[in-house]
């Protein structure tokens, strides 16, 4: 007959005695780098401005042990869908309630986890304050008059150009509704090209001074090189009209106090402000614990994002510079970055 209880006695003494035989070193390398043989598959958005925020991610993964040899560029629709299924692991390039439309994403295996930045994420329509001052313009509407149209046509159709976002942005979804609640589209001609090149279209426009009209969003390095309430100016929205999956947040799209912006205060941009913040898959959430809690733990201040988005419009903008940029900021924020190591060291034990 099968002594079990002696097996077991046997089983558990000889794990102790393996456990007594490991190295020390080797059980403190397991602690400090609990990642250690895992590949993380990164994704990043398609949207420049938010790529340094992916490579500090990446590089605080590293120090957990994780291989993050690569980070693939996606576009939403391709995200969301990747990471629900598993094929991507994760981004740190949410916004919400912008991305609402991808919420299938969240009942099919995808979770959002953390705040890279909380609330502070503005979005809205922008022209040069030279034209806003002259012409009293304070509400995008009132750029649908034909001769306020004028102004702002730089192709000769008739019509205002507006820098918008290109297609798989989540802005690009919001300014197409726009277009058809608004009934905009005998005003305005919507620009989709890539957003960088467009935006470096208009900043030269408004260098010959011209006339500009665009959207933006932050932290951008679009409102560092054309600061709100010095050469641009936010236009409000008489009436607020979002789509269904931002229904309910027609209430939440005034900011009080906006430098820059025109009319009266509180200025209602017609844009709820949004959470930046990571996404990843669920089943990798519950294998990784230590990359979970990481999530969890970091924040970026919205002001350095700024300035590192503004390092990369003055031309230090290669996978060199982001990655150095990135190993700066986590030197410098080594006491905060070294308490976040610790939690998701911690969460692996439990």
């Amino acid at each position: 007959m099968i002594n079990k209880k002696a097996i077991l006695k046997m089983t558990t003494g000889a794990t102790a005695a393996a456990m007594m035989a490991m190295p020390i070193s080797a059980n403190a390398d397991a602690h400090m780098k609990p990642g250690s043989g895992t590949t993380i598959d990164m994704a990043r958005a398609s949207w420049d401005t938010g790529w340094w925020q992916a490579e500090v991610y990446s590089q605080l993964l590293q120090e957990l042990g994780y291989d993050v040899s690569r980070i693939t560029t996606l576009d939403n629709p391709p995200f969301y869908q990747s990471v629900a299924q598993g094929d991507v692991d994760l981004w740190v390039n949410g916004w919400f309630p912008l991305h609402n439309s991808y919420e299938d994403a969240f009942s099919q295996g995808a979770e959002k986890i953390g705040y890279v930045a909380k609330g502070g994420a503005l979005q809205g329509y922008l022209i040069d304050k030279k034209t806003a001052e002259e012409h009293d313009i304070n509400y995008v509407e009132d750029l649908t008059k034909d001769d306020i149209q004028k102004l702002f046509d730089a192709n000769g159709d008739g019509k205002a150009d507006l820098v918008a976002c290109p297609p798989g942005w989540g802005c690009e979804t919001v300014i197409t509704h726009h277009f058809e609640a608004y009934g905009w589209d005998d005003d305005f001609n919507a620009i989709k090209a890539g957003y960088s090149a467009s935006m470096a279209d208009a900043l030269g426009r408004y260098e010959n001074g011209q006339p500009i009209f665009f959207y933006t969003w932050t932290p951008n390095w679009t409102v560092g090189e054309l600061p709100p309430g010095e050469d641009v100016v936010w236009l409000q929205m008489k009436e607020t009209k979002l789509p269904e999956d931002q229904a309910d947040l027609a209430d939440a799209t005034t900011v009080e106090g906006l430098e820059g912006c025109r009319g009266e205060q509180p200025c209602d941009l017609g844009w709820p402000a949004n959470d930046i913040r990571p996404v990843a898959n669920s089943d990798f959430l519950e294998n990784n614990p230590a990359a979970a809690e990481l999530l969890k733990q970091v924040s970026i201040p919205i002001g350095d994002i700024f300035d590192q988005n503004a390092q990369m419009n003055d031309g230090a903008d290669s996978p060199e510079d982001l990655k150095q940029q990135a190993s700066t900021w986590i030197e410098d924020n080594r006491d905060q970055v070294d308490k976040w190591l610790k939690a998701a060291r911690e969460a692996a034990q439990m």
